[in-house]
């Protein structure tokens, strides 16, 4: 048994601030658990005691003799932090409606509500919640709608008046719920371990997740990994906007908006994100009624050609397939239709089909098992064929229900009445064809699996990475010098030129001789981010003269631009050939922990943004993933006969630099930038790293 099976299935309640008064939380609450039809032991408490709704009421919970699995607290925040101590010995769970907390600055009052409940064992669920439903007692201990219908979907919201709202419009949509949890503040349980619960929750089959902001992201995507087939999850996160990135030196970090990486950490696990409420709520509907795909093979059944036209312009913005093979539709289609119809698919059964032309269509569909999913549309002609129309798409859906199939009724009145039937008999019914492409687009990818593949070892000389972190921290430097960076890219595997650091002219010339013409000089200084807008940067150098030449002018240049900058030394390092530029980062994300990043350099990252994250450490195969998402991924594969460049190259990079920022936590963001890449190979041009430093 789940160790929250007490809190979804109690076997008594305690309401600790019941009011006498209806209208109040206190009030509602006791009367919604009364009204929900729950079996269990209800326990009032107000210190005035009488009766509250035939129920005798205890003027303190320590008249209560019996264990308690769920106490509810409704007083005032600062009576909650006061009686906390006394509800926490007799109760295994705490539901904290009470706002007042940390939401409003009252930290200190929310982290004893937690502290001294876990003293006792008890677990607390909010504070700054609606409350809990729960479909299996059943029981609906919340101080929203009365009235829920049992389901398989659960909902659950870190917004509690949103999640009141759910309430409601699931009562309108004909949506059945499992469980509808507010989480709140998240003080102590976390959508972690409510999900946990969820999975293995027999009832529920989807998850709908609202939610601001996630403290344990890593924890997330493990449980999100660890979802029994059969169970679902689709997450609406609010906050696209770029608020929330931080201001840091790396391209990496200053690319990595929070709202990128939730993005990607959900792509990477298979998580199905909503952009918005209206979306989440039709495909968690369409996921609930329907069963999953065998196939990708879709029809479109209509009685309207530009409908029709509508909804294969929108199969083909989501990926869908629709069945293209003219044999399967003319034998399944063509007898069905009147001369100037079309077995074509959208299979246009044209106007003048009424309730038992659609009747055969859609049994016709229903039995072909090479049709996986069915879209069938109806435009409203405004005569009296609506309830023949309705009668038949009830009647053939309930009679098969082996594929999904999704129904769009447009129109005015007529179309209204025959959608709201539909929702009443469990089918999922839309008045907009987008709506209905994209929850079936929501049914495909919400029953994909993902596979990440597995992580492979690789060797990485950690005694040198830790020597010269540990150099930089001695010296209290967040920054990492460019050699630096370099010498621990070359530790963990990667494909560094050759480099010198030299501190004099014939130090640079021998550094020269050493590695062969061309070379490239770079000034070395934590003080100087943009070396070539200061002359600290010389190119393509050929020979002796040139390498003492261009080692002065770097010195001479950069005193004179950056005069209080700490100058290092030079690097020396071979003149790379060209190739593609591609730049390969990592940050350290607030939700998510370590993260990498890929895109290809110069004008796709300053400009055009043209870049794509994981959460690290993350396997080849879904690196391989990772690359393919950028937009200007053909420039790689190779374009207008070239030759496509060394894919593998890449991937081995971000695989070890995944593999290096996780075992390093000291490395805070890094940037290669940039990556050179060629038919064979990928070197690295440009490093830059910052640590954190020690206190």
């Amino acid at each position: 048994m789940h160790y929250l099976e007490p809190l979804f299935n109690p076997e008594s309640v305690a309401i600790v601030g019941a009011s006498h008064h209806e209208g109040k939380i206190g009030h509602t609450v006791v009367k919604n658990i009364l009204e929900s039809g729950y079996k269990g032991r209800i326990y009032p408490i107000n210190p005035k005691g009488g009766e509250i709704l035939g129920l005798k009421v205890y003027k303190s919970i320590f008249e209560i003799d019996d264990e308690i699995d769920v106490a509810i607290i409704v007083v005032p925040a600062k009576v909650a932090v006061e009686i906390i101590d006394d509800v926490a010995k007799k109760a295994k769970f705490i539901i904290v409606i009470t706002s007042g907390f940390s939401e409003v600055g009252n930290i200190e009052g929310e982290k004893k509500i937690v502290e001294t409940a876990k003293k006792y064992g008890s677990r607390v669920l909010g504070p700054n919640v609606f409350g809990i439903y729960s479909a299996k007692p059943p029981i609906n201990a919340t101080f929203g709608p009365s009235k829920i219908k049992a389901g398989n979907v659960a909902v659950v919201s870190q917004s509690g008046a949103l999640g009141i709202a759910m309430i409601g419009k699931a009562a309108e949509e004909n949506m059945g719920l499992s469980a509808i949890v507010s989480i709140g503040n998240k003080a102590d349980l976390t959508e972690v371990e409510i999900l946990s619960y969820l999975f293995e929750d027999e009832i529920t089959k989807v998850v709908f997740l609202y939610i601001e902001g996630l403290e344990n992201g890593r924890d997330f995507l493990d449980i999100i990994r660890k979802r029994p087939p059969g169970k679902s999850i689709i997450v609406l996160k609010a906050g696209r906007s770029k608020a929330g990135a931080r201001a840091v030196a790396s391209h990496t970090g200053s690319l990595a908006g929070s709202d990128a990486i939730f993005d990607a950490a959900f792509r990477q696990v298979g998580i199905l994100r909503a952009e918005s409420l209206e979306d989440g709520l039709n495909w968690v509907t369409t996921v609930a009624l329907s069963p999953p795909p065998k196939g990708k093979n879709v029809v479109i059944v209509t009685n309207g050609g530009g409908l029709g036209v509508i909804a294969a312009d929108a199969c083909e913005k989501y990926g869908l397939h629709l069945l293209d093979d003219m044999e399967v539709l003319k034998k399944t289609f063509q007898d069905v239709m009147p001369e100037f119809g079309s077995y074509k698919n959208p299979v246009d059964i044209t106007g003048q089909a009424g309730g038992k032309e659609y009747k055969v269509a859609l049994e016709r569909a229903f039995k072909e098992k090479s049709i996986h999913a069915i879209l069938a549309l109806y435009c409203d002609r405004g005569d009296a064929e609506i309830e023949e129309i309705k009668n038949a798409l009830v009647e053939v859906h309930k009679k098969y229900r082996n594929k999904p199939a999704l129904y769009t009724i447009f129109g005015g009145e007529g179309a209204t009445s025959i959608i709201t039937a539909l929702k009443k008999e469990g089918l999922p019914a839309f008045s907009d064809v987008e709506d209905a492409v994209s929850s079936l687009y929501a049914l495909y990818k919400v029953n994909e699996r993902k596979d990440e593949g597995k992580m492979e070892e690789v060797k990485m000389d950690e005694d040198k990475i830790k020597q010269v972190i540990e150099k930089a921290l001695k010296e209290k430097r967040r920054k990492l010098l460019s050699n630096e960076a370099k010498e621990i890219l070359k530790a963990a595997g990667v494909d560094v030129p050759e480099f010198y650091v030299a501190k004099n002219i014939e130090e640079a010339i021998e550094a020269a001789n050493k590695i062969g013409y061309p070379i490239v000089m770079k000034v070395i200084s934590e003080d100087i981010i943009h070396k070539t807008d200061v002359g600290g940067v010389v190119l393509n150098i050929e020979n002796e003269k040139e390498a003492a030449e261009a080692y002065e002018a770097i010195i001479e240049s950069c005193k004179r631009n950056v005069p209080k900058a700490r100058i290092r030394g030079v690097e020396v390092t071979k003149m790379l050939p060209k190739g593609v530029e591609t730049i390969v980062g990592s940050t350290t994300d607030p939700s998510f922990g370590k993260v990498v990043m890929f895109g290809l350099g110069g004008i796709y990252v300053e400009v055009m943004k043209d870049v794509t994250f994981r959460v690290a450490p993350l396997p080849k195969k879904e690196i391989r993933r990772m690359i393919r998402e950028i937009e200007s991924y053909p420039i790689l594969a190779g374009v207008r006969g070239e030759k496509g460049k060394d894919i593998e190259a890449i991937v081995d990079t971000i695989y070890r630099i995944g593999l290096l920022v996780t075992k390093f936590e000291e490395i805070m963001e890094l940037d290669i930038n940039p990556l050179i890449v060629y038919e064979k190979g990928a070197k690295v041009a440009d490093a830059r790293m910052s640590i954190k430093v020690r206190k």
